[in-house]
């Protein structure tokens, strides 16, 4: 098998598997299917205090979550499919998962704000 075509056949798996993996975990956490674990999630400090601040927050970054796996997945069908050098393809690769960690991160920021408001309201 040429090396080439190997390179994006695993671009491909892993892109587009990670993107579906997102898609599943944002809408499994913030339906509650998918409650308080120490694997998949937001798990940082203010999530993890308790079911309530889980909850809010995975509903809260929910929308976020699924673009970067959208983004993903996406870039799974990109690696395999357009006929791009090798140094291009890597580049296009690399933007995707600028955008994958991007909308991540900005989906445990607004999850952590949102966990933090459910722990005040629940202390008051």
């Amino acid at each position: 098998m040429d090396e080439e075509l190997l390179l994006r056949i695993v671009l491909f798996v892993v892109m587009a598997g990670s993107g579906l993996l997102l898609v599943w975990m944002a809408r499994a956490t913030a339906s509650g299917r998918l409650g308080r674990n120490m694997i998949a999630g937001i798990r940082i400090p203010s999530t993890m205090a308790s079911d309530e601040a889980w909850l809010a927050a995975h509903r809260r970054a929910e929308r976020p979550m699924v673009l970067a796996g959208v983004a993903g997945t996406v870039g799974g069908p990109v690696a395999a499919l357009l006929p791009l050098p090798t140094p291009v393809l890597v580049g296009v690769l690399f933007c995707w998962c600028a955008v994958m960690l991007v909308a991540v991160l900005y989906a445990a920021r607004v999850g952590s704000r949102a966990a933090l408001r459910a722990t005040q309201a629940s202390d008051d």
